[in-house]
C-alpha cells in the first residue's frame, strides 16, 4: 500500500475523506490554504466550516437528507457522528452549533497520527496522486488549471442568510414554537399581519442589491435563492415559502398569522439566530433598513450579514466515473461540492465515497461497487452521468441534493407519499447494511 496520499481542502468532504483513509492506516497530507488566504464566504481557519446555514436538514428517513445521513452513520462517517454530538434544537432537522462542530473536527483531524496538516494553497494539479476537495469556492489559480485541463467550468450564484444576536431580538414581539408543535422552542417566530407583510414585501423588492458583474447572469441554486429574487416571482411567493404560517398558530391568540418569519438558534445558548430562508444580496445598509422593519428586529445586531458568492463546479459526468476518479488519470480524484453534489450532507457523502475508493485503489483491490438503490450509490451514479436523470448528463449537468427520484421505484402500490418514501428508505438501508457487512 502507498504510504501517503494528498487531499486538498479541509472542508466537509476533505475532512471526511482524510478520516476514512487515516483510520485505515493511510498517511494523509491534508492541504488547506486558510488562514493565509480566505474564500469570499469563509470567516475562520477552522476545518469543516459551515459557511451558509447551520442546518443539515431533516432527520427522518422519509426525507432525502435523513436517509443519506442514516446511511453515512452506518458507513462510519466522522462528520455526521460529530454533527449529532453538536446538535442544537431544530425540530425535525439536524442543526449544529457551527463553532463547536468545526472546533471538534479541527481537533480530531489535526491530532490524528496519520494526518499531516500543511497550510498552503494548491495552485496547480500536482503530478502526485491527489484528491481535490477544494469546494465550490476553489481559488482562482487552481480553478484556472482545472479549466485548462478539462474545459470551461460551470457555476451558479449561492447566497447566505444573516445571523442576528439573540440579545438584540425583542422577544415580546413573537413566540417560540416549532412548526406543528414539533421541536418545542427550537424556533423563534415573528408573526406578520397582511399590512405588515405587504409593507415588508414592497421594501424588499425595491431594495438596492449588491452588484456582481462577473457572475450576475448565472443561475441561482433553487435551495439557496436570495429572498428578493424569490419575491420577484410574485407577491404571495414568500407567504407560501419561507414565510409560510401553516402550523405556527400564535399561542397568544390561537390564530394563524398572515405570515411568519422564523429564526433558528445557532447554538444551544441562543446567543445567535439565523433568519431561516432569508438568503439575500441586498446591500448592508438595505439589510439593516428592510429587516429592521420587522417587529422584533427593530434594534437587531447583525453578527453576519447575508451575502452572495459564486459557486464553481466541474462537469462531473464528462470528467469523473462513479468512483470519483478522473477518467483521464487514475490517481486523480475529486469530491465534495466541486463535483456538483449540492449540500452539506452530500459533500460529506462525496468525501466518504472518495476516501473508500482511494483506499481500495491503494490496497490493490477493485473499487467498491456501492449498490444501486442506496443513497450513496445514487450519488455515485449522479456525478458520473449514469443516473439517467435529465439534469445529470454532460450536456445538461446542474448541481443537485440527493432526492428520492434518484432511487428505483418500489413495486408495492402505496398511495401515502410518506409511507412510500419510508419503504424506499428501508429498502435502501437493507442494501447498505448487506454491502457494509460484506465489505468492511
Amino acid at each position: 500500500m502507498r504510504e501517503s496520499f494528498i487531499i486538498a481542502g479541509a472542508g466537509l468532504s476533505g475532512c471526511e475523506a482524510a478520516w476514512q483513509l487515516a483510520k485505515r492506516g493511510v498517511k494523509v497530507t491534508l492541504l488547506e490554504m486558510r488562514p493565509d488566504k480566505y474564500t469570499p464566504a469563509h470567516k475562520t481557519d477552522l476545518f469543516a466550516e459551515l459557511v451558509c446555514s447551520n442546518s443539515l436538514k431533516a432527520s427522518a428517513i422519509d426525507s432525502g437528507s435523513g436517509l443519506l445521513k442514516e446511511e453515512l452513520l452506518r458507513y462510519g462517517s466522522l462528520l455526521i457522528k460529530t454533527a449529532k454530538e453538536c446538535a442544537v434544537p431544530a425540530g425535525g432537522a439536524l442543526a449544529v452549533d457551527r463553532q463547536l462542530f468545526s472546533c471538534k473536527i479541527t481537533e480530531i483531524i489535526s491530532s490524528h497520527p496519520n494526518i499531516k496538516i500543511k497550510k498552503t494553497e494548491l495552485t496547480d494539479i500536482p503530478k502526485e496522486p491527489i484528491l481535490i476537495a477544494t469546494g465550490p469556492l476553489t481559488s482562482d489559480a487552481l480553478a484556472e488549471k482545472i479549466i485548462a485541463r478539462y474545459g470551461k467550468s460551470l457555476s451558479f450564484a449561492d447566497a447566505i442568510s444573516p445571523i442576528i444576536s439573540g440579545d438584540s431580538i425583542d422577544k415580546s414581539k413573537g413566540y417560540f414554537m416549532g412548526r406543528y408543535g414539533k421541536g418545542g422552542d427550537d424556533y423563534f417566530n415573528l408573526p406578520l399581519t397582511k399590512e405588515e407583510y405587504d409593507a415588508f414585501y414592497d421594501a424588499l423588492v425595491t431594495a438596492e442589491t449588491a452588484k456582481f458583474h462577473d457572475f450576475e447572469t448565472i443561475n441561482y441554486f433553487e435551495g439557496c435563492m436570495p429572498i428578493e429574487v424569490m419575491a420577484a416571482r410574485g407577491r404571495q411567493t414568500l407567504s407560501f415559502g419561507p414565510m409560510k404560517p401553516v402550523g405556527l398558530e400564535d399561542p397568544k391568540t390561537n390564530e394563524r398569522p398572515y405570515a411568519v418569519i422564523q429564526l433558528r438558534k445557532e447554538n444551544n445558548e441562543g446567543t445567535a439566530f439565523n433568519i431561516v430562508g432569508f438568503q439575500t444580496k441586498m446591500t448592508i445598509p438595505e439589510q439593516k433598513r428592510v429587516f429592521g422593519m420587522i417587529k422584533g428586529l427593530k434594534n437587531a445586531e447583525f453578527l453576519r450579514f447575508g451575502s452572495v458568492h459564486r459557486n464553481t463546479y466541474i462537469n462531473s459526468p464528462k470528467i469523473l466515473n462513479r468512483y470519483f476518479q478522473a477518467k483521464d488519470r487514475d490517481d486523480l480524484f475529486f469530491a465534495g461540492q466541486i463535483t456538483g453534489l449540492e449540500g452539506y450532507v452530500e459533500s460529506i457523502a462525496g468525501g466518504l465515497i472518495a476516501g473508500l475508493q482511494i483506499y481500495a485503489k491503494l490496497s490493490g483491490r477493485s473499487f467498491y461497487e456501492i449498490p444501486q438503490g442506496t443513497a450513496l450509490g445514487a450519488l455515485s451514479r449522479f456525478i458520473s452521468g449514469e443516473s439517467g436523470l435529465a439534469h445529470a448528463t454532460e450536456d445538461s449537468y446542474v448541481p443537485s441534493n440527493f432526492h428520492f427520484g434518484m432511487l428505483p421505484a418500489i413495486h408495492e402500490r402505496i398511495r401515502d407519499k410518506r409511507l412510500k418514501k419510508t419503504r424506499q428508505a428501508e429498502a435502501a438501508l437493507l442494501k447498505a447494511d448487506m454491502f457494509i457487512k460484506e465489505n468492511f
